[in-house]
């Protein structure tokens, strides 16, 4: 270890274990001991098996709904700062709560702002997090959030399809944005889809913007839940003359019947990553794993090295 770098040690909430074990192998440290016990009404206690006072600390754990996960990495942290850790980085590849991050209406949370505010006070000094589903969250801490773009995964396999008449497609006018970020580093065309929602996860009306006729289409959102907004787009692109539909997201939470509204759209292929674990396999899905973008920014912050390249959208 170079002179004035202290140890660096990786461990794992429960749910993103299998994706810590890949970061760990990728950063060249093995992953950390970490025992949970668990008492018969549910409420359960992480333990560190192994000292980590003076050391930078990073746990990685996705905080997606229920609440055990959120739970779980608090409490974490707070036991790494119980155990004198140096620096506590939560790295959190999927932030989970992130859809409450207005009020929308009246006598409603903001939940992401509370989540951003526990973490903190847990005792997180970093957090690194990748495709927020607004990027204006990273304002709701006080402490430094590295957020990283899953662009930099995609971009690569979308070039190795070398598809031509390319065009990149928003679900919804939010992620137009990032839709054209897509375009511009693919040099195609955009098209969005305008929707109308009854409720929510509930879509009563949905219109396209821009032609698709002969195109092969690429739909980009940060994540997939009911797969509803999903399906229903490619369906509509397909109507209007797309030869191929494609869907890139980067978080698959894919809950209720998604899997099922997968495997019967017109969507030829999902790509996500492994920021949340599947459910269930699925012929249609792809995935593309994130461990070697959060090894290398883990391995840079370690090092107090630049992480700009994994800004870029």
């Amino acid at each position: 270890m170079p002179n004035g770098v202290i140890d660096a040690k990786i461990f794992a909430c429960g749910q993103s274990k299998e994706l810590a074990e890949k970061i760990a192998a990728t950063f060249g440290v093995p992953l950390g001991n970490v025992i949970t016990s668990t008492y018969s009404d549910g409420e359960f206690q992480p333990s560190y098996e192994e000292s980590i006072r003076g050391t930078r600390t990073f746990i990685i754990g996705s905080t997606h709904p229920g609440p055990k996960n959120l739970m779980e990495m608090l409490l974490m942290i707070d036991a790494a700062k119980r155990a004198s850790a140096r620096h506590i980085t939560a790295v959190l590849p999927y932030f989970g709560w992130a859809r409450q991050d207005r009020k929308d209406k009246p006598r409603v949370p903001i939940a992401a702002k509370l989540v951003a505010q526990m973490l903190e006070v847990a005792g997180a000094t970093r957090i690194i997090t990748m495709d927020l589903h607004a990027d204006q969250i990273q304002g709701f801490f006080e402490k430094p959030v590295d957020h990283l773009f899953a662009s930099t995964i995609f971009l690569p396999y979308l070039k190795s399809l070398n598809l031509d008449n390319l065009t990149i497609a928003s679900p919804d006018m939010g992620g137009s944005k990032r839709a054209y970020a897509y375009s511009k580093a693919l040099a195609s065309d955009v098209v969005i889809c305008f929707k109308q929602r009854a409720k929510a996860n509930v879509i009563s009306h949905m219109e396209l913007i821009g032609d698709v006729t002969g195109k092969n289409v690429v739909l980009v959102d940060d994540m997939v839940d009911t797969a509803g907004t999903l399906t229903k787009a490619a369906d509509l692109m397909m109507e209007k003359g797309a030869l191929s539909v494609r869907a890139i997201c980067t978080h698959p939470i894919l809950s209720g019947d998604a899997y099922n509204k997968i495997e019967n759209s017109k969507l030829q292929e999902l790509i996500i990553t492994d920021s949340i674990p599947l459910k269930q396999k699925s012929q249609k899905i792809r995935v593309l794993s994130c461990a070697d973008l959060f090894a290398e920014v883990m391995h840079n912050v370690h090092y107090n090295k630049s992480i700009s390249s994994k800004f870029l959208m």
